[in-house]
């Protein structure tokens, strides 16, 4: 988006975050850093893990020492963004740089789907294999099943995991194998996938126990095959999505069941990254980022993660379904123990990274900012000035510093309902808000709708809004700047048609 032009006095009561703790530059410039060796880049992506679901972010009831050290040690951010909290349009968002509107892949694809990330896109790897990086994924992929759409036709060099989510098979919650005449019997058996080609499938619960240590293992074998090398490696865990799967040597080990020991095994898996990076002598050498997909599946009760004291979930544009933990680190380069509270996004790690190794960005138009200012200290303002908040193609908010502005919509809550238990969902109920104007800073939890004392900045945000709906479009309004996802190429019939 453009950054849009504010009046003096709606500037100032927007106000906005601020870095919490300096970061002092271990780098100056973007020159310096490609006058030296290029770094490596590690993404760890959860799945559907909560805003309070790590122990630095508050959790309880399990620990993650490996998560709170690598925090410990780096950034940890308090207004970090996807920008829909569902899973392929949150992915897409992260290797493109752009809201999932602007190149129109949405929602979660399922297995019949015919649709993926459009050749047409560049990718993160894409833009790093420009500089010579060697670029690996081990885990959920969700941007297509079909062979156009899999990582090796999308920069990746190496593919092992889930093209969709875990829970798309014919097995009821109960963990049985669901009869011809229930609705998931649609669903086939998860492949494993290696390169282009199904090599297993996923079709018991005990399968789904061994998810995070593979992905795990094959991480660390490509830090190790790479180590001489560039690489950027990405590992999209799935888990903490339902249905739940842990290895024996965390089952039982939290005071929150399985949900706690799922994560428990998810910190492990981040340390054991991390000491393939020490092993390899590329700890300092290579800048790690953690965080979540979207908030956490609140109606699955004793299955789901914590907001803390965000409102609503996953598939809502409430806080608790799109902000979420993040924390990233470079030993050397970020200073230890920061903590950013200025808004950034998913979005904005593709022209960070870009920025990092001098690779030049998409010649398409991406929405992501580069963040490297931010985190070498040159700067205690984020580049992000404003977030757009969709699901679908439907727009709902839009923040700009500390002010977020709903327009009317239906979204799906959990508030005030059972939840389910024991991988079991519980019900929600679609809900209406009207517009309302909510002071972030002041009021986490979006509780307390103050658009009557503040009329001018929210007419400020409208304008926003609308110039959001004209880019990207709103419904059935057509956005002018959306490009078209990838489509799968059927045979030409008889006629050549």
């Amino acid at each position: 988006m453009t950054r849009p032009i504010v009046r003096r006095d709606v500037l100032k009561a927007l106000g906005g975050a601020v870095l919490a703790a300096a970061v002092p530059g271990g780098f100056s410039s973007c020159a310096r850093l490609r006058s030296k060796k290029l770094p490596n880049f590690v993404i760890i992506f959860a799945d559907d893990l909560g805003y309070a679901d790590v122990g630095c972010y508050g959790a309880k009831g399990f620990e993650t020492p490996n998560l709170d050290e690598m925090a410990a040690q780096g950034v940890r951010f308090t207004d970090f963004y996807v920008p829909q909290a569902v899973c392929s349009a949150s992915r897409v968002a992260l290797l493109t740089g752009c809201y999932p509107n602007r190149v129109s892949l949405l929602h979660a694809l399922m297995p019949w789907a015919e649709n993926g990330i459009s050749s047409d896109e560049e990718t993160l790897a894409e833009v790093l294999k420009k500089k010579g990086y060697v670029c690996g994924i081990f885990g959920k992929w969700h941007l297509g099943h079909h062979r156009e759409f899999l990582p090796l036709q999308h920069g990746f060099d190496e593919y092992f995991g889930l093209p969709y989510s875990n829970d798309m098979w014919p097995v009821g919650f109960d963990g049985r194998p669901v009869g011809p005449e229930e609705s998931k019997a649609r669903y086939p058996f998860p492949p494993l996938i290696e390169g282009n080609t199904k090599v297993s499938e996923i079709r018991t619960l005990a399968d789904q126990d061994r998810l995070t240590t593979l992905y795990t293992g094959r991480a660390g074998r490509f830090i190790e095959k790479n180590k001489d090398r560039p690489f950027f490696l990405y590992v999209p865990h799935s888990m903490v999505h339902i249905p739940l799967g842990v290895s024996e040597k965390f089952r039982g080990k939290s005071n929150q069941g399985l949900y706690g020991d799922v994560i428990m095994e998810l910190d492990w898996s981040v340390g054991e990254i991390l000491k393939a990076l020490e092993k390899a002598g590329l700890e300092r050498t290579t800048l790690v980022v953690f965080a979540s997909d979207n908030g956490p599946w609140l109606n699955f009760g004793n299955h789901a993660g914590s907001a803390g004291p965000l409102r609503e979930g996953k598939g809502s544009e409430w806080e608790g379904g799109v902000r979420v933990p993040c924390i990233m680190r470079w030993p050397g380069r970020i200073k230890a123990g920061s903590v950013c509270s200025e808004p950034s996004a998913t979005m904005d790690i593709l022209p960070t990274f870009a920025a990092i190794a001098g690779a030049p960005l998409p010649e398409k138009k991406i929405d992501g900012f580069n963040l490297l200012p931010l985190l070498s200290g040159e700067t205690g303002v984020s580049p992000r000035q404003e977030l757009l908040y969709y699901y679908g193609t439907e727009f709902q908010a839009v923040r700009q510093g500390k002010w977020k502005l709903h327009v009317p919509h239906t979204y799906t809550s959990y508030e005030g309902l059972e939840p389910g238990r024991d991988g079991f969902p519980g019900p929600t109920e679609k809900r209406k808000t009207g517009y309302e104007l909510y002071d972030l800073e002041k009021d986490i939890g979006e509780r307390h709708n103050v658009i009557e004392l503040f009329p001018d900045v929210a007419e400020h945000l409208m304008a926003l809004a609308e110039r959001a709906r004209e880019e990207l479009g709103d419904g059935e309004r057509p956005g002018r700047e959306v490009r078209p996802c990838g489509q799968i190429k059927k045979p030409l019939d008889d006629s050549g048609r």
